[in-house]
């Protein structure tokens, strides 16, 4: 299997329609929790699986984004039909290995569509039996994404509305600040 699996918080089965919301989550936004809520509503167990990608270089591990994530489900109240786990490889062949018959995928702009797009078809046609469901992002979340949200906190600007306070916690202790200094503005 090309997955690599954080054990602890999976369930020891799972029932019902399975769904794997994938994505680095480097860091979890508040967008990302946004899509991951509305996702409920088309299954009944969401594995929001933490993508170990080898060619990129993210802030934070995959454990404390695994940690991140389950604190900020809880802190929401939804982690009880979800859980977190972390994988390595094709997408579609993770969410085969946990039963899962969807993959969950957020777009905040047309400019996401192509490559979602690619990706559907990909997937589709190396297991025509997983569905991709594309979620629209919410539209106070339209701007937001993990990069923005990495330079905003590089620069010491308020985080507040754009990840929990979890993630703006560990985001100024990596950065090394105590509290938000700049401005949106200064970007």
């Amino acid at each position: 299997m090309n997955n690599h699996n954080s054990d602890n918080n999976k369930p020891k089965f799972i029932q019902g329609r399975v769904a794997v919301y994938p994505g680095t989550f480097d860091p979890v936004t508040l967008g990302h929790l946004d899509i991951a809520a509305r996702a409920l509503n088309l299954c009944d167990t969401l594995v929001i699986a933490v993508g170990d990608n080898r060619n990129k270089s993210p802030l934070f591990t995959v454990e404390e984004r695994i940690t991140l994530l389950r604190e900020s489900l809880a802190e929401m109240g939804i982690d009880g039909r979800v859980c977190v786990d972390s994988f390595r490889g094709l997408t579609v062949q993770y969410a085969k290995s946990v039963g899962a018959t969807l993959i969950v995928r957020g777009l905040r702009a047309v400019t996401d569509f192509e490559w979602e797009f690619q990706l559907a078809l990909v997937n589709r046609q190396q297991d025509p039996q997983v569905e991709t469901v594309c979620l629209m992002t919410s539209r106070e979340y339209s701007f937001l994404s993990a990069s923005v949200v990495r330079e905003l906190a590089m620069l010491g600007g308020d985080l507040s509305e754009v990840v929990p306070h979890n993630v703006a916690a560990m985001l100024r202790r990596k950065f090394g600040y105590s509290q938000t200094s700049a401005d949106v503005r200064d970007i």
